[in-house]
């Protein structure tokens, strides 16, 4: 008995053994496998420059939130898959393509930098913060369902910090060290050129001139179709506007009037005689139904402030406002673009762009449902003010019907409508108390400096740009991102008041508050931005302050403006003097200003639709 159980145990010895065995090289595959994985993660890459010192928060699922940096140049180099909506110095749109699903990046700024947005929506918030020795650090790190793997570029100078190292988040605590820096310009220029292959072929794609959108405008006002609602006639109030049409189309012939320089207009007759009705007999609805943040909520602050500015003017006027909506000619619907994206970060019921567009349809419905306006003619009289990026592609056709669109984003290739909606000007109001001040610039003869850029490299164009033109030409001064701190701000302004032209490239998208800077500190606009639709074109002749360059012809920008004369420079400089008033905010609206001239592009746009004879009350 005895040698039966010393039998026994000597095969259970054995087993233990085998399973020891077994375990470890279990272990060893886990291990290998981990790496293996950890080494393809490691080809993620995502870029970025954080000024100075910051904080980045990781969710899970690959949801990024940089917050709490003192800078605001965040420019993002993306890799094969990943797509990204920007405007600049404000919210990054990190949006994935070819099957990887769940990666956003939000970059909110204010005017002071960027802002806190902390992504609420998960408990496995992750924090790395850029400690004093160049040690990164993982703070407060869940244990579960998190296996980050990035890699961050190390750009700059002592006061502008990012990083380069890979890490994997799988429990608290866990650092790496930064590497030493590198030069900022050339390192994203040429980190840029490599992730952008695709860049030069992009500069070649077809892009519509000036003219060439003055007729479409003309064109889609004519012949684009109605949506048939059963009704057979215009309502009293677009007779209204019918007959205020006519009058606009008799307007007597003038030149220079009222302050204003003809030479700047398509037509100063019919602009001063159609501005003149509008303040007389238009009358605006705002709806009531909404809730604040998303709706009745200004934000005129930051990169987005100009819906907040029309908002907060417009829901506060008393001269165009009426309670009995039977009495208005226009309907505006007060929503914030901004808030409504930034609902993805803290509301579980928004997901996607494609939420936020159902959102919006419900809105739409709720009104069309508890009101008759809407149905009358699809929403033809009804309007929209948005700034944020992807304002375009949550407001579509399909959701938004016949309303008109004042947007930012004023691509005429990707979902802007010439001649059904209009151009709002991104405008970067640096004081509300005083958003007039430093207005103005150097005069001409005492403008040294032939051209000027200063900038992230946002987007495919900038980086050849710098390319090109970085201490390349004597007069021409093109940097990356200057320091955000008040030197910074106030070097950038003086260059801006001491040059001839001023380069408003774009960024990830086709706008930039450049274009309204230039005019603010009376300088040329040279807009370098293929497709972009510039505000109050339909009434401003805007070759006759701006200079418009295909972004194919970038590496001939020095010679190009090198070539314009003296002569052709002071008129456009005096251009932009004369059309400066419409493009400046009042804490009360004046005549003539940017919140009547947002409010005037509507009303224009919407008498362009009216015909006699129509159907719901827009063109046949």
């Amino acid at each position: 008995m005895v040698e039966l159980y010393a039998s026994i145990l000597r095969l259970r010895l054995k087993d233990t053994k085998r399973l020891l065995l077994i375990g470890t090289i279990m272990i060893a595959i886990i291990v290998i496998i981990q790496g293996v994985i950890a080494t393809y993660d490691q080809s993620f890459r995502l870029s970025w420059i954080l000024q100075e010192r910051g904080t980045v928060a990781i969710a899970r699922g690959g949801d990024l939130d940089i917050s709490n940096a003192t800078g605001s140049d965040v420019p993002l180099i993306l890799p094969p898959g990943l797509e990204r909506n920007h405007v600049d110095n404000g919210e990054d749109i990190l949006e994935v393509s070819d099957g990887i699903e769940g990666t956003s990046l939000d970059n909110d700024v204010e005017s002071n930098g960027l802002t806190d947005t902390p992504y609420m929506g998960d408990e496995s918030n992750l924090t790395k913060k850029l400690g004093t020795n160049g040690v990164v650090s993982i703070d407060n790190a869940p244990t579960k369902e998190l296996d980050q793997h990035m890699n961050f570029s190390m750009l700059g100078s002592a006061t502008t910090i990012s990083l380069e190292a890979s890490f994997n988040v799988i429990g608290p605590n866990k650092s790496t060290n930064v590497k030493e820096p590198k030069n900022i310009h050339a390192e994203a220029k040429r980190t840029a050129m490599v992730n952008n292959g695709s860049a030069l072929k992009r500069l070649n794609a077809p892009a519509l001139s000036i003219a060439e959108m003055n007729l479409l405008l003309v064109n889609n006002s004519v012949s684009s179709k109605s949506r048939s609602t059963g009704k057979k006639r215009p309502s009293a109030r677009d007779q209204e506007l019918l007959s205020a049409k006519l009058e606009i189309m008799k307007a007597p012939v003038e030149i220079d009037t009222q302050g204003l320089q003809g030479f700047v207009y398509q037509n100063i007759s019919q602009f001063i005689r159609s501005y003149e009705l509008m303040e007389r007999i238009l009358k605006v609805y705002v709806y009531k139904e909404g809730e604040k943040p998303i709706f009745h909520k200004p934000k005129p602050r930051g990169i987005y402030a100009s819906e907040g500015w029309f908002m907060k003017l417009m829901e506060g006027n008393k001269k165009f406002l009426v309670r009995d909506p039977r009495k208005a000619h226009l309907f505006y619907m007060p929503f914030s673009s901004q808030m409504l994206r930034t609902a993805i970060d803290y509301d579980h019921n928004f997901k996607s762009h494609k939420d936020l567009m159902m959102f919006l349809k419900s809105y739409i419905d709720l009104i069309s449902h508890k009101y008759r306006f809407w149905n009358r003619t699809s929403g033809a009289d009804h309007f929209l003010v948005a700034c944020h990026d992807w304002a375009t592609r949550i407001s579509p056709q399909e959701i938004t019907g016949n309303s008109i669109r004042s947007l930012c984003n004023s691509n005429a290739a990707k979902g802007f409508h010439i001649g059904k909606d209009t151009t709002l000007p991104v405008t970067y109001v640096r004081s509300m108390e005083e958003p007039t001040r430093d207005l103005g610039g150097k005069p001409p003869s005492d403008r040294p400096i032939l051209a000027f850029f200063a900038g992230s490299m946002h987007g495919y164009l900038r980086p050849i740009l710098l390319q090109y033109w970085e201490n390349r030409h004597p007069g021409m001064k093109i940097f990356g991102p200057l320091p955000r701190d008040l030197a910074g701000k106030k070097t950038y302004r003086e260059y801006m008041k001491s040059s001839k032209f001023c380069i408003c490239a774009r960024g990830y998208e086709v706008h930039t508050p450049r274009v309204v800077e230039a005019i603010f500190y009376e300088c040329v606009p040279v807009i370098i931005s293929d497709n972009y639709v510039p505000p109050f074109f339909e009434v401003l002749k805007w070759e006759e302050f701006a200079v418009f360059v295909k972004e194919k012809n970038v590496p001939n920008l020095g010679r190009i403006l090198s070539s314009i004369s003296e002569e052709k420079y002071l008129r456009l400089q005096r251009g932009v003097k004369a059309v400066q008033r419409h493009f400046i905010w009042h804490k009360k609206p004046i005549k003539f200003d940017l919140f009547h001239m947002v409010l005037h592009s509507v009303w224009h746009i919407r008498m362009l639709q009216l015909k006699q004879g129509l159907k719901n009350g827009i063109p046949r």
